[in-house]
């Protein structure tokens, strides 16, 4: 009997034990609290990027699409996100006026403006200032001192520098021309004033018979060109201030039967001009750093937004080329196709 007891005893124990672990099981280890990621470790919320529009003075020409591959460079090195835009031909003032308060519209951080007209856009200007979103001028800045900086050519030296070759090449004396592509942005205004103050003031033999503007435009440039060299059938030389517009010479005294008799010097570089020079059609050109315009007007946005000191003028640079330096180590990196 007592084994019997014994016996029960030790079996309701067995059993009370099963029944315990089929309804809580093993008591589990406790879980480790989950680590806290240290920020390094965390995915961070993707930061936007500053944003900056870009507006130029056009995207017709070579020029501007070297201007934008600058700026689309600085922006990728400065991780900052960028657009580019102007308008169809550089006539249309209004039209840039509009894109520009469209980009205000959408409150970038910055605004970088190469001015079609130096007085236009002042009121747009104003609102940017009031609304804290600096300005950074590139290639033709505006009547104001808004603007942080402007990243721009000597445009009166470099025209200058081009009245000298064109002096020297016509032997000092003799009948010359010039195409602008306006008279209301500051290039145009700096370029047509550097290249005839400089002949009117060094060189009183020379003397200039015609200013047009042509807009830029390639084929109105050339129609300009023509009837100037109808006109003056002794004419020595022809200034182009643009690459609009030292292609309409080009074409124009091709179209006239003249080449090898005026000489041609441009402005900026493009294909055509590129193959007048080596043609030896056109004698010369001065060339900016387009690539470098773009890349300092962004970067001085940035510096900007960053609270950095900025050069209120930031000269890039301008050189003379011909045939006998195009293909040099200098030179070559600065001209576009």
């Amino acid at each position: 009997m007592k084994f019997n007891k014994l016996f029960f005893v030790l079996l309701s124990v067995l059993v009370m034990t099963l029944l315990l672990s089929a309804c809580g099981g093993a008591a589990p280890e406790p879980a480790a609290a989950p680590a806290q990621e240290s920020a390094a470790e965390q995915p961070a919320a993707a930061a936007e990027k500053p944003y900056i529009a870009v507006i130029s003075k056009g995207f017709q020409h070579q020029f501007w699409q070297a201007v934008n591959a600058g700026a689309d460079q600085a922006a990728a090195d400065l991780n900052v996100d960028i657009t580019f835009e102007g308008p169809e031909t550089e006539a249309q003032v209004d039209k840039q006026v509009e894109m520009v308060q469209a980009a205000l519209d959408k409150k970038p951080a910055a605004l970088c403006l190469a001015a079609l007209d130096t007085k236009a856009l002042v009121p747009l200007l104003e609102r940017a200032k009031s609304e804290g979103i600096p300005v950074v001028g590139f290639d033709s800045g505006v009547d104001s001192d808004i603007p942080v900086a402007t990243a721009a050519t000597d445009n009166i030296a470099a025209a200058a520098l081009a009245a000298d070759k064109m002096a020297e090449l016509i032997g000092g004396s003799g009948k010359v021309a010039v195409l602008v592509h306006d008279q209301t942005s500051r290039t145009g205004i700096d370029r047509r004033d550097g290249f005839v103050n400089q002949i009117e003031e060094k060189y009183p033999d020379i003397e200039i018979v015609n200013i047009d503007y042509g807009a830029g435009d390639q084929l109105k440039s050339t129609d300009l060109a023509k009837a100037v060299i109808q006109a003056n059938p002794d004419l020595n030389g022809y200034f182009g201030a643009n690459e609009g517009s030292i292609i309409g010479v080009l074409n124009a005294v091709k179209e006239m039967g003249k080449e090898g008799e005026i000489v041609v010097i441009g402005y900026d570089s493009g294909q055509q001009q590129m193959d007048a020079i080596k043609a030896g059609t056109e004698a010369g050109a001065i060339t900016q750093n387009p690539v470098g315009i773009g890349y300092k007007c962004v970067e001085a946005a940035v510096k900007a937004l960053n609270g950095e000191t900025v050069d209120k003028v930031i000269d890039t640079g301008f050189f003379w080329y011909d045939k006998d330096n195009i293909d040099s180590a200098e030179i070559k990196p600065l001209l576009y196709q």
